[in-house]
Formats: structure tokens, sequence, C-alpha cells
């Protein structure tokens, strides 16, 4: 959007009104970084394919414990756990 002193009322152009077409698309991945990032992908998707469904009723049963006080909860500990995990330590 532009900025000027125009009198009030009076239209406002957007930059992307004003942009050249070839600037407002970004460029394809080349295909190495798309093999890239498919091969990081792919463990993910595997596990994710793996994983069983989700238990709803049982979720639900953890969430009104924990709202309810009965389910300890740390956050520090889960911290720790999460630092844990991304720096690959099990």
């Amino acid at each position: 959007m532009r900025i000027s002193g125009a009198t009030p009322g009076s239209p406002v152009q957007n930059v992307a009104d004003s942009a050249p077409a070839d600037t407002a698309r970004p460029a394809a991945a080349p295909a190495a970084q798309r093999e890239l990032e498919s091969a990081v992908m792919q463990p993910a998707i595997q596990a994710l394919k793996e994983m069983g469904d989700i238990d709803h009723d049982r979720v639900a049963q953890l969430r009104d414990a924990l709202a309810k006080g009965e389910l300890p909860f740390d956050a520090g500990k889960l911290a720790g756990l999460i630092q844990k995990f991304h720096r690959g330590e099990q």
C-alpha cells in the first residue's frame, strides 16, 4: 500500500497492483531441492502412517483430568524433553 499526502477518500494503490508480474510469484524449487525436501519428509510421513487412530474419548478424559488438577503437569519437564528430542538424544 502506498502512503501519500493525498486527500482523504482518494483511491489507494496496492503494491500488488503495481508490481511486475514476473516478481509476483516465487521461482519453482530446483529438482535437487525438491528431492532433498522429499527425502527429509519421507520418515515423518511414514511415521504418521504407522501411528494409530486418535482415541478421542481418552483425549477427552485426559483433558478433563488435567483441567480438574487430577493429572500432574510439569511444564519445565515437558520443555526439557522437547529440547532433548530436538537435540537427537534418546
